[in-house]
């Protein structure tokens, strides 16, 4: 039912934008402006009815549904008590990457030993934190934005930071699939500025091609985790040979 008020609220915005009010669509219609009127309010609108009024507009009814996804709030980020919420729980964690990576439910389960009712619980926890919409059948949609992140220096940041950075580096880095790059220098305050924004413009083109990525079969896509970090070079392990 939300699907439906949403998509009927769209129409009303497209037919305005348009310039057409209900009596040009009673006409197209072959209708009465009243009849057209309770339509609307009653929300009894026939997908063929659908599809004439938006031949009206010179639409298509999937160019309707493409305005009315992106006019939906979207989220950017979770609050601080949100992000700590999902990482107490290590289950609600993986399957909020999981969905953040596009897997099915399906998928999901046929990766990770976890119960049916479990993994639902998990989406329906999601569903009101308004990261997913969990849909008829189990389907997932995402809503959140898509420069969407977790919160800098946040209880997830640090989770990872945490628990995964040692694992992160044990690698040898040494495989086709892995890459290793550490290189020192000495920047002007300008220069170290500009290299962020490269830095930051990398990691745009990295979510892009995830996006890009997200239709195809998971069997096709492998998991990658992308650090990029830049900081002074003063480490602890020089601090003793400082003469000041």
């Amino acid at each position: 039912m939300p699907q439906i008020n949403n998509l009927l609220g769209t129409l009303k915005k497209a037919l305005k934008s348009h310039g057409l009010t209900y009596a040009q669509v009673a006409t197209h219609l072959d209708l009465t402006e009243a009849s057209v009127k309770r339509l609307f309010s009653e929300q009894q609108i026939s997908l063929q009815r659908l599809e004439q009024i938006c031949q009206l507009m010179q639409m298509e009814i999937s160019d309707l549904v493409q305005l009315m996804n992106e006019q939906q709030p979207q989220l950017q980020q979770l609050t601080h008590e949100q992000e700590e919420e999902i990482t107490r729980d290590l289950m609600l964690l993986l399957v909020t990457v999981c969905v953040l990576n596009r897997w099915t439910m399906n998928e999901i389960l046929d990766w990770y030993k976890i119960s049916e009712h479990e993994c639902l619980q998990k989406l329906i926890k999601l569903d009101k934190l308004k990261l997913i919409e969990l849909l008829p059948r189990n389907k997932i949609k995402l809503r959140v934005a898509t420069n969407f992140g977790w919160r800098d220096g946040g209880p997830i940041q640090q989770f990872f930071q945490e628990k995964i950075a040692q694992e992160f580096f044990k690698a040898r880095f040494d495989n086709q699939d892995e890459y290793l790059l550490v290189l020192n220098g000495m920047l002007s305050p300008a220069s170290h500025k500009e290299f962020q924004r490269k830095l930051k413009r990398v990691a745009r083109e990295f979510d892009e091609l995830n996006n890009q990525d997200a239709g195809l079969p998971l069997e096709e896509r492998k998991g990658v985790t992308l650090v990029l970090a830049a900081r002074n070079w003063n480490y602890g392990l020089f601090k003793p040979l400082l003469n000041k």
